[in-house]
Parts: structure tokens; C-alpha cells; sequence
């Protein structure tokens, strides 16, 4: 197990550098942050200042290596735009966004899942075609496309919700449920297709011939197989919440992680985007790392082959 988390662990820390170095090239090569905060109509000088003060004036490679020391010392940068530090920039946007991801990825376990295995359990029947039918709209439906039909019918025109920002739980609702319908759609279809391939296997045949009571058959046997694909799908939902929210907290004007992306890209806040893209790479390689870690608790198979590689 020893050799097996020193593995994923490296691999995490390499997958973050090469996410961190790409980021860090590309946000160099596609615009200049002096033109873009002073303005077009800066003089020479004080863009000429602005780069040696940030560094920008440096070969790509000293300013890639003077980073990398940065990220060392856990010094994440400052914001050209206020001079703040990025990470506090980032950590006071947190809040915010976890007031939606999270709530909306309890409705994709809560809701998805069940009617996914629900439909599996009674294939063919009405139910199953139903739970069929909403989930291909819910993952079809791009999110930007959903949250605006949301606004125009439960703030519009039945003037139910509020349109946007955050001034209590009632302006929470809307982008929550943009969050989570796709999330909903993807769980309970996948989790349809997993169970009734478990299902489908001899030794779950080989339980019903023993005897043995259905509800048995389908809580002890089919749903802990099942369960192992679905924890990936899972994780990866875990590992891309904040990456989730861009569209949506620029649609409801969230003050969150999501818009202040979309922010420092436009104004090419260097050190914030780097800082952002840290957050999420490593949420991301995190959840994957808990998810294989799952792996073992719900099939000791695969446990008992990992000191094997």
C-alpha cells in the first residue's frame, strides 16, 4: 500500500507541474498584462516600468525558474490589479463557491444515483424510460443554455427567484439546480448502465439460486460492484466543482472562485489565474488519489492485486 501511494502521489505532483507549467506559458504568449491593465493609451514608460517591476521583462525561462522558487517557498504571487496576494484573493472566494458546489453535488449523490439504480431495478418498466428521458436532457443541455431558460421562467415570468448575486439562501437556488441537473442526468444513467451490468453476471445468478432474499441480493452483491465505477465518475465531480462553476457564477453574478477566473483571464492577473489553476489542479489530483484509495475498500480484489505492479 506503501509503494502504491508513493506512486499516485508522484504522479499527482507531476500531473500539477505540467498543468502549473502550461498555464504559466500560456497566459505569457497570449497578451500582455501592461497593455491590458495600463490601458492602450499608456506610455511607453510606465509600461516599460510595470514589466520590470513584475518581472515580465525577464526571459520566459527565468521567469518560469524564478516561480518554480516561488511555489517552493508557498509564496503564490501577487495580483497586479490591487497588490494583494492571490491566495488570499482566491481563499476569500471559496466560501462562496463551496455555498453552491456543494450543495449541488449532494443533489447529484442524492438524487442520480438512486433513480440510476431505481431504473435498473425495474428495466423496461415506465419509471425506467422516465429516468432514461430526463437524464439524457439533464447531461444534453448545456449549462449556460439551463441557467438562462431558468432565469427567463422562474425569475421572468413567474418572478419566484431572483435573477442573481448573493443576498441570502433564495438567490442560492437557481444555480444550484444549473449545477447539479447535468450531474443528476450523467449519475443516474451511468449508474443505470453499471448496475444492470452487475446484475447480468453469474455470480449475482449464482445468489438466486441459493436461495437467497432479493433485497439481499441487491444490497450485499450488485450495489457494492456497481459502486466501483461510479466512485470514479464521482470523483471526477469532486475534482472539477470549482472548474464547474465558471459558467454559472458568471450567469448569476456569484461572487465566487468561477468569476473571478473569468476576471483574471480578462485582465491577465497572472499570479491569481496561476493560483486558481493550482487550486484545482490539485483538487483534481486529490480526488483522484481518494478515489483509488475507495477502490480498495470496495473490492478487496483489487486491494489484494495492487503490490503485484
Amino acid at each position: 500500500m506503501l509503494r502504491f501511494l508513493s506512486t499516485k502521489i508522484l504522479r499527482a505532483t507531476l500531473t500539477v507541474l505540467l498543468v502549473m507549467t502550461f498555464a504559466f506559458v500560456v497566459l505569457r504568449l497570449s497578451g500582455d498584462p501592461a497593455q491590458i491593465l495600463l490601458g492602450p493609451d499608456a506610455p511607453q514608460d510606465a509600461i516599460d516600468a510595470f514589466r520590470a517591476r513584475w518581472g515580465l521583462d525577464d526571459p520566459l525561462w527565468r521567469q518560469y525558474l524564478a516561480y518554480l522558487g516561488q511555489l517552493l517557498r508557498l509564496d503564490f504571487g501577487v495580483s497586479m490589479r490591487d497588490g494583494r496576494p492571490a491566495i488570499d484573493l482566491v481563499l476569500d472566494r471559496v466560501p462562496a463557491t463551496l455555498a453552491l458546489t456543494l450543495p449541488a453535488l449532494m443533489l447529484k449523490l442524492c438524487i442520480g444515483i438512486p433513480a440510476g439504480v431505481y431504473a435498473a431495478l425495474h428495466r423496461e418498466s415506465i419509471a425506467d424510460r422516465g429516468v432514461i428521458m430526463a437524464s439524457i436532457f439533464g447531461f444534453t443541455i448545456p449549462s449556460f443554455v439551463l441557467g438562462l431558460v431558468l432565469v427567463l421562467v422562474f425569475a421572468v415570468t413567474l418572478d419566484w427567484l431572483p435573477a442573481g448575486g448573493q443576498d441570502g439562501w433564495r438567490h442560492a437556488i437557481l444555480p444550484i439546480l444549473t449545477l447539479s441537473i447535468g450531474g443528476i442526468g450523467i449519475l443516474a444513467r451511468f449508474s443505470r448502465s453499471a448496475m444492470i451490468e452487475v446484475l447480468g453476471q453469474p455470480y449475482i445468478r449464482a445468489a438466486m439460486a441459493k436461495g437467497l432474499p432479493w433485497r439481499n441480493v441487491v444490497w450485499n452483491h450488485a450495489l457494492p460492484n456497481a459502486a466501483v465505477p461510479i466512485v470514479t465518475l464521482v470523483g471526477f465531480m469532486v475534482g472539477s466543482l470549482i472548474a464547474g462553476a465558471v459558467v454559472v457564477e458568471s450567469i448569476f453574478s456569484w461572487p465566487g472562485v468561477g468569476r473571478l477566473i473569468v476576471v483574471s483571464v480578462a485582465n491577465r492577473d497572472l499570479a491569481v489565474v496561476q493560483c486558481l489553476l493550482l487550486v484545482i489542479a490539485a483538487s483534481m489530483v486529490v480526488a483522484n488519489l481518494l478515489v483509488d484509495l475507495a477502490y480498495g475498500l470496495l473490492d478487496p480484489r483489487l486491494r489484494s492485486s495492487r503490490p503485484a505492479h
